[in-house]
Order: structure tokens, then C-alpha cells, then sequence
């Protein structure tokens, strides 16, 4: 005790000279008379009163002094140093005297100390309120911060009621039944009623949680409202939080189905559902309608990319993501095949205007394909993939093919001039550099056809410092892989080995394995030149990479995962998840080739496919076999034999016919069909002459000195008027030009504030991605919900400001802004 009374009073004499001490009970004097402070002189009152006054203010004005008295104090009118104990400090030894005292805190807080006696029986929780405490607290404010401590938050309200909302989400209660044990909860449910509008004869989290969901689910479907606008943005800061996100998805889940959100959602019209996100059942509402809707074809491709792209802004885009895309990519496809004239007068128009349109529909197909995948809701998305298979095999695949196939049996010679010839790929891409003293790093993906070039194409260009051209040129044929990666060596003669292995010989010499390939490339720019596979490249060190460039004018380097997923019967349904991760793998090895300082780079590919994700129906097989003298090499697609009979769903090459040297004939199956062949796939397929099988890609990539990349301009759009008069303003942001590889989109956060820098609404995170060449389709409109803060700022301006993040950190900086004039009216407190 004697230590604690020592440890009060130095504190108190931090702050005054004189201390007054009554021990009212007369059972402190053995206390007093032991105690030592050093600098502080002892005096007891005992009817000496005029003579201390005049010691204390006359005779030592600068000592400090403990006046001890045995017994209470004097009535006020008795008490001759009322004014000096009124103008200096008094010890009190009662519980509550010494945790004011603890505390610092003056006497005027007495009553909130006694209130909430159990709060400060603990150390631990006295100790964290103090840390809190700042000198100009009020009672209100200190009782915030003792909620603060024992819902382990910051004392703002908004972070107690999130904690509080953890808590329940948990299954737990010792937070809230803390508050009630500390006589708090008073003081909690006056607050959330101050905060938030919540009313209750029987107050409590849970139902304090089901009126938050019901309120704001209400303000968006103009149902009846019983809390404030301060609610909406608490739920909106609430769900966004990365820390209790979890708990908002558990209670959003629990009240959906206290409140009925299932039947009401079936009741209504998914476009007035697209702003909200308070519920998981909202997005699976909107998906299952837009699944219908796209099938129906009653929405168009345009609403529903921009539907989509509001979703992208909701809380469980990220859990539904596939599904969205999936749908926005049918009907991208649906309507890029009403729009597609599949039409030609040639064998080199055909693969002219598939390389500049129709690649599109493969590509739209197999990005439908892959988030259906991905999804794992092959039976939410049932009816719609059906209907897109069937589009894409009868009226896109087979279509094109017949049509094609047509030109392919008028052909004399395998050639569609000017697209050139893949065999020509190194004299025609490779040597110029050489001759430039330029070195040149080719990169061969097994089986990227032309369509996923030119998604790598885009994908190279958006990176800083990178340009990137695409051309397309015209693949061996048979479009098979020792075919392929033959023609792309340096020849004068290709021909197919008169074997029964498929193997292809250059000049005479095998070109089958990276030593023969190394070997043909060395006779062909004097020993200058290497190959590699692309895993051994990644798994090079830096400096080793950097020797290997440095040493060579020309490295191949060989990457295999679109052809090895899709050639095994087992795995060909996951091709279109390998080119995904072929993609993101070559855009790797691209950047640690020009790590490497290899600033020149080809990307091609040694033949295309045909990739069906449906059965294989029993018509799609050529009705024939291949019959002849020698049959040497079967395949899904193609035939290599001598003496080859005719066959009516068969066409015969001639090697002179294919620019093949040698005596082995080539018979493939017209249009798309499939040759029957025990133990593989057949919905993945090549060696054929079908244009997504021989249109390959040739990007040619080249690394920058300077950077070439900015992000997209944005404008807010001023209304009408520059007055906000109500609860709410709707503001419209236009993005000036539609994002392109080399101009990005540009992620911005936007809310109201005070001049002193104070948030008054909702806060929304936008991402300004929008491609469209309309600018209407280029608006976004943004609801702001202010808070009850922005009353403080009546009659006053506020600013509307967007900002973005500083690269890399998680400091905003203002992007722009606009001033506005806040003028609210008492009605404009009805809005909600």
C-alpha cells in the first residue's frame, strides 16, 4: 500500500506543488509518517491552518508540500486553505480516487470510474485505456475507448462494431458479455442508435446484424429503411476489409436466409440487382439469369460486357469469376459469329482473313471453354455450352473447314501467297538480323496456334519497354511436329523419312532431338548458334544466361506444354488450362531471355490444332481408311504411305505438291474429320489442312530503351449543378479513350471529403479498363452515400477526389478533384 500511496503522489506532484491529503477513515498515519519524497516537505494540520498558509505562499513559495490531515475535511466554509487546495491537487485514498489518479484523469470523471468499477479491476485493461487517454477526452470519448479495449479495436465506433460483428460471426461472446459485465452496454446501444439509427426494445449484435443487411439490401431494392446512411457505408467498409471480410461473408450468409433473400431475389429482374452485393445469392441469381438471357439471346454482347464489368466491382466477383467470364465470352462469341462472313475466293484469301477475323472465334470459344472449366459448373452452364459447342462445331468449324477444303483440293501447290511459308521462317525472319551483326533469340511453343499468338501479342505489349508485331504464316503440311520443327531450321531440302517414324530429314540429316538441331543450325551460321529446351533455360542461372546470349548470335529454345497435354488421351481436355499456362510461361522466359540482354526475339510455332471440347460424334470420322502400297505412319489426321489409293473423304499429296523432297506420299482427311486410331484422343488434333492448324504465328518481339506505357486519362463529368442537397450524389466518371496494350487501365479510389481532409461518404475502389471506341460505353456512374459527418460540413465546400495508389506502396496521392457546395435542407435526413 505504502509503495502505491508513494507512486499516486509523485505523479500528483508532477503537476502540483501543494498536495492536500484528508485521511477520512484516520487509518493512513503509520502510512504518512513512513513515507520519504524526496523534494517534498511533510506537514500535518492540526488548527495550525494561518500559520502553514503564510510557510506556503510567503515563506517557501517555491517548495513543494504534503498536507496531511487526520480526519475529513472541513466544510468549505470552515476550511481556511479552501484556496489553495482549490488552486493546487488533493490525494484521495478511496479505490476510485487512486485509479483517477492512475489514470490521470481529474475528479470531474468520478462518476465514469464508479459506473464501470469492473473495467478497471483488471491491470491489464486499465493499463491499455491509459495508453489510449489523451487530455482533452470527454466522458463520451473515454467511454469509447474503454469499448475499444474490450473489443481488442481502435476507438472509432465503426472498428468496436466490427469487432463486435467478428465476435458473433465466430460463435463467441466474450467481447460483448465484457461490455455488459463493465456496464457498458448502455452506452454501446445509445451510440450504434447516434451511429447507425438502431432502435431496439431488446438491443443486441445479432439483431442489430440482421437490421444492417435488411436496411441496406432495402435502400437498393427501394424496400423500407429503418437505419441512416452511416450504415450503408459501415456495411461497405465492412465487407471490403481484408481482415473481417470473413466474418461479413459468414453473418451475410446466416442473415439471407433469416431474412428470405432467395425468394425475394426470384421475384425480381436481375438488371435492378446489379449495383449490390450484400448477399452471396445475388450473384448467383445474376449468373443464372444472364446464363438463361445469353442463350435466349436476349441480351445483347455489349450489356452484357458492361453487366460484367460492374460485377468485377462486387464483393464475390473474385469466387464467381469464371462463371462471369464465361458468360461474357459466349456471348462476345455469339455475336462475333452472327457478324462473320465465312467466305472466300482462294486458298490465300482464306488464310488472309482468318489471320485478320476469324482466328477471333477460336479464341472467344476457347476462353468460354477454359472458365467453364474452371468454373466447375458444367450443369448451371449446361444449356449454354451446348448451344456453343453446337454453334462453334456445325455453323464456325465445319462450316469454315467444307468451305476451305474446297480450295485445299484445287491447290496444285501447298502455298497462299504472300503469307509466307513456314519453311522459309529462317531465311526470311532469322537472316536479316544475322546480316545486321544482330543477335536473335527464336522461341518454338509446340502446337501455339495462330489465335493464342495473338493473345501473347497483347499480352507482350502491355509490358513496359516491349513492342511486338504478329504476322501469320503458312504451316508444313502434314501439320505435324517433326514436320514443323524441321522447316523451321535452316534448309534447302525437307523430306520425310522413307520409315515407318515420322521423322524428317534436313538437307539430308535427321532433324530429331536438340543435338541434330543444334548440329543443322551450327552448319548453317558457323557454329554461332545453340538450341535448348525452355525448362533448362528457366532453370539457368543469371549469369549463365547472360554467357549463353552473350556467346551465341542464335538460340532456339523449345517449349512443350500445349502439344504434351493435348496428345495424351488422359489429358487432352486440359489443353486449353496448358495454353493458359503457356502463355504466362513464355511471357517468363521472354523476360529472362532480355534479362539476358537479348533484345531480339521471334515466337512461333510448329503447327496449330483443332480442339473440340464435346464428344467426337461417329459423323465427324472419315468414313474410309487409308489404303495403299506401303502404308509407313497413321495419325488422327493424315496418312504417310506410298502408292496411296483415292479415296472421295480422303486428299492425296504428292511430296513435289508439299515442297517435300523424297518419294512418301501425304493423304489427309477433308475438312475437320478424324481418322479412326486405337488408344488416342480425338478431340485434339493436328496434321491436318484445316486453317487452325496451319495459320502459325511469327511475333516478333523488341525490347526498349525507353519506357512506352501510361495509363488511361479519367474525367469527372460535372452534373447540372454543383450543389449536393440530399443524402446522396450520383456522379458520372468518363474515361477518355478506350484502353489499348500500350495505354492501361488505370485504378482510382473516389470519395467526399472535407477540407480538413475528412472522408463524409462511402468510398468506392474503380478500375477504368473499358476498351469500347463508343465513348458513352466509356461512362461509369458512381453513387456517393454521405455520412452523418457531412452535416458538420453544411453551408461549407467539400471536395469529390479521385486518387491513386504510389507504385508499389500503400500511400494515395490526388489524381484529380471537384469542389462542391454542401447545402442540405432537415428533409434531405428522410432520404433513407
Amino acid at each position: 500500500m505504502e509503495n502505491r500511496i508513494a507512486q499516486a503522489l509523485t505523479k500528483l506532484f508532477d503537476r502540483h506543488r501543494i498536495v492536500f491529503w484528508y485521511d477520512a477513515k484516520q487509518e493512513l498515519r503509520d502510512d504518512f509518517e513512513a513515507l520519504q519524497l524526496p523534494g517534498v516537505e511533510k506537514l500535518e494540520l492540526i488548527n495550525n491552518e494561518y500559520g502553514i498558509k503564510y510557510k506556503l505562499l510567503r515563506e517557501q513559495p517555491e517548495q513543494k508540500f504534503l498536507l496531511y490531515r487526520e480526519g475529513p475535511q472541513p466544510a468549505d466554509l470552515d476550511n481556511w486553505l479552501l484556496d489553495v487546495q482549490l488552486a493546487h491537487g488533493e490525494f484521495r485514498t478511496d479505490q476510485v480516487a487512486i485509479w483517477l489518479s492512475e489514470l490521470e484523469l481529474g475528479l470531474e470523471f468520478t462518476d465514469v470510474v464508479q459506473a464501470h468499477a469492473e473495467f478497471f479491476q483488471a491491470i491489464k485493461r486499465k493499463d491499455a485505456l491509459k495508453k489510449l487517454l489523451k487530455a482533452d477526452d470527454t466522458a463520451g470519448q473515454i467511454r469509447l475507448k474503454m469499448l475499444a479495449v474490450c473489443t481488442g479495436s481502435e476507438s472509432r465506433m465503426d472498428a468496436v462494431v466490427e469487432n463486435l460483428l467478428q465476435e458473433l460471426a465466430d460463435g463467441r461472446d466474450e467481447k460483448i458479455k465484457l461490455i455488459g459485465r463493465c456496464s457498458l452496454d448502455g452506452f454501446l446501444w445509445e451510440q450504434m442508435t447516434r451511429c447507425y439509427g438502431y432502435k431496439s426494445d431488446e438491443p443486441g449484435i445479432r439483431d442489430f446484424t440482421i437490421e444492417l443487411f435488411k436496411s441496406c439490401y432495402a435502400m437498393g431494392t427501394d424496400g423500407q429503411v429503418k437505419l441512416t446512411g452511416d450504415a450503408m457505408v459501415f456495411l461497405k467498409r465492412w465487407k471490403d476489409s481484408r481482415q473481417f471480410e470473413g466474418g461479413f461473408e459468414t453473418l451475410s450468409g446466416e442473415c439471407a436466409e433469416v431474412l428470405g433473400i432467395e425468394q425475394d431475389l426470384a421475384k425480381r429482374d436481375f438488371r435492378e440487382l446489379i449495383e449490390l452485393d450484400y448477399f452471396r445469392l445475388i450473384d448467383q441469381k445474376i449468373i443464372s439469369d444472364l446464363v438463361r438471357a445469353v442463350a435466349a439471346r436476349t441480351a445483347s454482347s455489349g450489356d452484357v460486357a458492361i453487366w460484367v464489368r460492374q460485377r468485377r466491382q462486387g464483393h464475390w466477383y473474385r469466387e464467381y469469376r469464371h462463371l462471369y467470364e464465361a458468360v461474357d465470352y459466349a456471348a462476345q462469341f455469339t455475336h462475333a459469329l452472327g457478324e462473320a462472313k465465312l467466305a472466300m475466293d482462294s486458298l490465300a484469301e482464306g488464310v488472309q482473313r482468318y489471320s485478320r477475323f476469324w482466328y477471333l472465334l477460336d479464341q472467344l470459344y476457347r476462353k468460354f471453354t477454359y472458365h467453364v472449366r474452371m468454373s466447375g459448373q458444367a450443369s448451371l452452364m449446361g444449356s449454354l455450352t451446348d448451344q456453343v459447342e453446337n454453334l462453334y462445331s456445325n455453323n464456325y468449324l465445319l462450316k469454315l473447314g467444307d468451305r476451305f477444303q474446297t480450295f485445299v483440293d484445287a491447290a496444285s501447290k501447298w502455298e497462299a501467297f504472300p503469307v509466307r511459308k513456314q519453311k522459309e521462317f529462317f531465311e526470311h525472319w532469322v537472316r536479316p538480323f544475322l546480316r545486321k551483326d544482330n543477335k536473335v533469340c527464336v522461341i518454338i511453343s509446340d502446337a501455339m496456334r495462330y489465335e493464342i499468338g495473338d493473345e501473347l501479342l497483347s499480352l507482350i505489349r502491355q509490358e513496359d519497354r516491349y513492342s511486338a508485331e504478329l504476322e501469320p504464316a503458312l504451316s508444313m503440311l502434314p501439320s505435324y511436329t517433326q514436320l514443323g520443327m524441321a522447316a523451321l531450321l535452316p534448309n534447302k531440302a525437307l523430306a520425310i523419312a522413307d520409315n515407318e517414324t515420322g521423322t524428317v530429314l534436313v538437307d539430308g540429316q535427321s532433324s530429331q532431338g536438340t543435338a541434330n538441331r543444334i548440329k543443322i543450325l551450327g552448319q548453317a551460321i558457323r557454329q554461332r548458334a545453340t538450341a535448348c529446351k525452355a525448362d533448362e533455360l528457366m532453370a539457368m542461372k543469371g549469369d549463365d544466361c547472360r554467357a549463353l546470349v552473350r556467346d551465341h548470335d542464335v538460340i532456339y529454345v523449345y517449349h512443350n506444354r500445349i502439344d504434351a497435354t493435348g496428345d495424351k488421351r488422359e489429358s487432352e481436355e486440359r489443353v486449353f488450362e496448358a495454353v493458359e499456362e503457356t502463355l504466362q510461361e513464355l511471357i517468363r522466359l521472354i523476360k529472362k531471355l532480355t534479362g539476358a540482354n537479348a533484345n531480339n526475339l521471334l515466337v512461333t510455332s510448329d503447327h496449330g490444332f483443332i480442339y473440340q471440347n464435346r464428344a467426337i460424334d461417329e459423323s465427324d470420322f472419315s468414313g474410309v481408311d487409308a489404303e495403299g502400297d506401303q502404308i509407313l505412319f497413321r495419325d488422327r489426321r493424315f496418312v504417310l504411305g506410298k502408292g496411296l489409293a483415292e479415296a472421295s473423304s480422303l486428299h492425296k499429296f504428292t511430296p513435289e505438291q508439299l515442297g517435300l523432297a523424297g518419294e512418301v506420299e501425304v493423304q489427309i482427311p477433308k475438312s475437320i474429320n478424324r481418322l479412326r486410331l486405337k488408344g488416342s484422343g480425338s478431340r485434339f488434333v493436328h496434321g491436318g489442312a484445316s486453317l487452325q492448324e496451319v495459320v502459325i504465328p511469327v511475333l516478333k518481339i523488341n525490347k526498349k530503351r525507353q519506357s512506352d506505357v501510361t495509363a488511361v486519362e479519367v474525367d469527372i463529368l460535372r452534373g447540372a449543378s454543383s450543389v449536393i442537397t440530399s443524402g446522396q450524389l450520383a456522379v458520372t466518371m468518363y474515361q477518355v479513350g478506350p484502353v489499348t496494350d500500350k495505354i492501361q487501365p488505370r485504378v482510382l479510389r473516389a470519395g467526399i471529403y472535407t477540407e480538413a481532409g475528412d472522408l463524409i461518404s462511402d468510398s468506392h475502389d474503380l478500375t477504368f479498363d473499358l476498351s469500347s471506341d463508343n465513348p458513352r460505353e466509356r461512362e461509369l456512374q458512381v453513387r456517393f452515400v454521405l455520412t452523418r459527418k457531412a452535416d458538420e460540413a453544411n453551408g461549407q465546400e467539400v471536395i469529390l477526389r479521385l486518387e491513386e495508389k504510389h507504385a508499389g506502396t500503400s500511400h494515395y496521392k490526388e489524381y484529380k478533384s471537384l469542389r462542391y457546395l454542401m447545402r442540405r435542407s432537415f428533409t434531405s435526413d428522410f432520404d433513407f
